[in-house]
């Protein structure tokens, strides 16, 4: 495939959603390039604030493509979002069946086009809009709702994030990090805004309780 052929793809400027990327870099191999926006930073442990007694919780997830279900990214990141959560520390354990108690974490990362438009704007500042021509940015927002056990209140938070997409063209995007393959891209997206959004949610007084 061509370079023309490239820009044609990427002036689209339409969503990419996890098939998409993969098979661009498959079928148009050496054409499209992929960086992990770097408005979000890697979550350690010592990042979270622990609750003094942590529960079991039940994890629910969804990617989701402009708010439908998309059950082939659901299953490619289930389990990078189970070790994410489970790593965060803040559950006695994580299971995707029903705990003792009831606790029940839901995670939804929803791919959204970024473009001039209101959700633009609510992303982070240290993100890239208006890249020229052959630059295409997908953005993506998780949502991780809680309700402990016995019924407590829900606690909601949410964090946003970005995967950009060079697709023939010259020099990287500003504040973004060159992933590997396309894989790497979109398992480091998921593992920063899942743990960007726990680490706020472990933050909330009411997580405690």
């Amino acid at each position: 495939m061509d370079f023309h052929v490239c820009r044609r793809i990427a002036g689209a400027r339409t969503s990419l959603t996890v098939a998409f990327l993969f098979l661009a870099c498959i079928v148009l191999p050496g054409c499209a390039t992929m960086y992990v926006d770097n408005s979000l930073k890697e979550v350690s442990a010592a990042d979270y604030r622990h609750p003094p007694a942590a529960q079991p919780a039940q994890l629910l997830f969804a990617f989701q493509t402009k708010g439908a279900a998309n059950a082939r990214a659901t299953e490619l990141l289930k389990k990078e979002v189970l070790d994410t959560a489970i790593a965060s520390g803040l559950f006695a354990s994580v299971s995707t069946d029903p705990v003792p108690g009831g606790a029940l974490l839901s995670i939804t990362i929803n791919n959204i086009p970024v473009t001039d438009n209101a959700f633009a704007k609510g992303f982070a500042t240290g993100l890239t809009f208006g890249l020229a021509g052959n630059v295409v940015t997908d953005g993506y927002l998780c949502t991780v709702d809680y309700a402990g056990p016995s019924g407590s209140q829900k606690i909601s938070k949410t964090a946003r994030h970005a995967i950009h997409t060079t697709v023939g063209a010259k020099g990287a995007p500003p504040n973004a990090t060159k992933a590997k393959n396309p894989g790497e891209a979109v398992k480091t997206m998921a593992r920063q805004v899942v743990g960007n959004a726990l680490k706020d949610l472990s933050a909330d007084p009411a997580f405690s309780l």
